[in-house]
């Protein structure tokens, strides 16, 4: 698997400096420090750090760091890309569930609604971008995995095409899609810094940059970004347990763009489509990639309230085949 670093001091001390408030004291979760430059900077900032590192060879240094210092540093031999796989039998580090990586740690859940309890920093495996943004917005929604414990606050490299497609409006037809909206509705999203792709040290062996083609957006940088949990993603009608719903309800209408968002609404609400539009004083030719991320959490709102909400489209083929949209 082709990983990224930050091999230059300079820029590990840019990148803490773009983590915005005091540092001193904050859990960080730093995921594949490798070689550790960033380590020793978000050390120096006074940070409590948890490396959580998958390849053996990094790990002798990183203990060895962690003996010099009195507390501040924990080592774990883990990836955080691939905590809490699905269908797995018996597992073996560094591949591990993360009810099992907090409690080992002595983290306890705080309420959704108070402080950041972690920060998570680290750079995302180019080959599994779109799958761990699927994968981790399932998660949020239902309060699971590193979200079972409150408010944890990502500050990722990802991609310069995917942070677009994560803040994108529907006037950008070509790329605002299911994953933007869900991640809007869900995250204040801050762009913290933007670096170009030869920057960072591979572990490539010709020493490529290996950077992904793409067609419809530029890409050339990786995207420091800070996804921050909304303290009140859960404060109306929206829960952990029917959160799942909203999802399959964004995923079919951004399905296809294009589609008349009454059409949809009358497949799900009894030929109420109508009522529920004039409600929320949206056009009646409004089509559903129309939709702002906030007008799709106002609508599935609505529809629950509604005694004419049919759920049977929920358990259509279609919907339940790949829901999650996500390859572990």
């Amino acid at each position: 698997m082709l990983r990224r670093f930050i091999a230059c001091p300079e820029l590990a001390r840019d990148v803490a400096s773009r983590l915005e408030g005091n540092l001193r004291g904050s859990l960080v979760f730093e995921c594949e420090p490798g070689p550790g430059i960033l380590t020793r900077t978000l050390l120096n900032a006074g940070a409590h750090v948890v490396a959580l590192e998958s390849n053996r060879s990094f790990l002798s240094d990183l203990e060895s760091l962690k003996n010099k210092l009195d507390g501040q540093l924990e080592v774990v031999h883990c990836d955080f890309f691939r905590l809490d796989p699905i269908n797995v039998g018996s597992m073996k580090p560094p591949v591990m569930y993360s009810e099992t990586l907090f409690e080992n740690l002595g983290i306890s859940s705080v309420a959704w609604t108070a402080d950041i309890p972690l920060k998570v920093v680290g750079i995302v495996p180019q080959k599994r971008e779109r799958n761990f943004l699927w994968k981790h917005i399932y998660a949020l929604y239902e309060r699971s995995s590193i979200y079972k414990y409150g408010r944890t606050e990502l500050n990722l490299f990802v991609s310069e095409k995917e942070y677009k497609t994560l803040i994108a409006k529907p006037k950008e037809t070509r790329i605002y899609q299911a994953l933007s909206v869900l991640w809007q509705t869900a995250c204040d999203i801050q762009l913290l810094h933007m670096e170009p792709w030869s920057s960072f040290l591979t572990n490539s062996r010709n020493g490529g940059l290996s950077i992904p083609k793409s067609v419809l957006l530029q890409n050339d940088h990786l995207c420091l970004v800070r996804m921050t949990p909304r303290k009140d993603l859960f404060a109306n009608n929206l829960t952990s347990a029917n959160s799942s719903i909203f999802i399959v309800m964004v995923k079919q209408c951004l399905a296809k763009s294009k589609t008349k968002l009454i059409d949809k609404l009358n497949l799900w609400s009894c030929e109420s489509g109508k009522k529920l539009l004039r409600q929320l004083e949206i056009p009646e030719n409004s089509t559903t990639g129309s939709l702002y991320p906030e007008q799709y959490r106002c609508l599935f709102e609505l529809i629950l309230q509604s005694n004419e909400f049919d759920q049977s489209w929920l358990y259509d083929d279609d919907c339940l085949e790949d829901s999650r949209g996500v390859n572990l």
